[in-house]
């Protein structure tokens, strides 16, 4: 199998269905919390994890089964259960939609997965193996973590404001890429 491509996706207006309530579940939904609360939870039981995670940003949380085909309702889905009938299932629904689906510890059964990430405020920095060792993927994200400097989010602040009033083009261009090599390289030189 090849590489999985990174890629960022705008989250804004997908809608998220997590198959399953437990551990790993829990785990995943932490994650896309991140970045999204336009997410329904579907699961036969959920964890006190899950379900309080669910309570605290008031998703969508249905304690039943998976129904054949409502995976297609939705523009992301992540299966974690233990039933690999099931993640084959939601899989082989969604191959003639536009339904990306990940497949927790199956990558047969996955258009996306998950990188071990690192976030600060706008910055994040993700880590993959494409699969081969998440554990080595995770490992290096702890050692980035250490060596990342604060100020970070703050900085993205700023650039972000700049880049409302500073008009577009090389001037603007070049003094950004100056301002940024400056910051690296004043943190990162401490």
């Amino acid at each position: 199998m090849m590489s999985y491509f990174p890629a960022f996706l705008q989250m804004e207006g997908k809608r998220i269905l997590l198959v399953g309530g437990g551990a790993i579940a829990a785990e995943k939904l932490e994650k896309l919390l991140d970045f999204s609360q336009e997410i329904t939870i579907v699961a036969r039981e959920a964890s006190e994890g899950v379900r309080q995670m669910a309570s605290d940003h008031c998703l969508s949380l249905l304690i039943r089964p998976y129904r054949s085909r409502e995976a297609l309702e939705y523009d992301l889905v992540i299966v974690a259960t233990d039933t690999v009938e099931l993640h084959r299932q939601i899989f082989q629904e969604t191959r003639s939609s536009r339904v990306l689906v990940n497949s927790v510890d199956d990558t047969r059964y996955c258009d996306f997965i998950f990188p071990s990430y690192v976030k600060q405020g706008d910055l994040t920095v993700a880590f993959s193996t494409s699969g081969a060792s998440p554990a080595f993927a995770k490992q290096i994200r702890r050692w980035f973590q250490k060596v990342l400097p604060e100020g970070v989010d703050a900085f993205l602040e700023e650039m972000k404001a700049l880049r409302k009033t500073w008009p577009k083009g090389k001037e603007r261009m070049e003094k950004f890429d100056e301002m940024a090599r400056d910051f690296v390289e004043k943190k990162f030189r401490s």
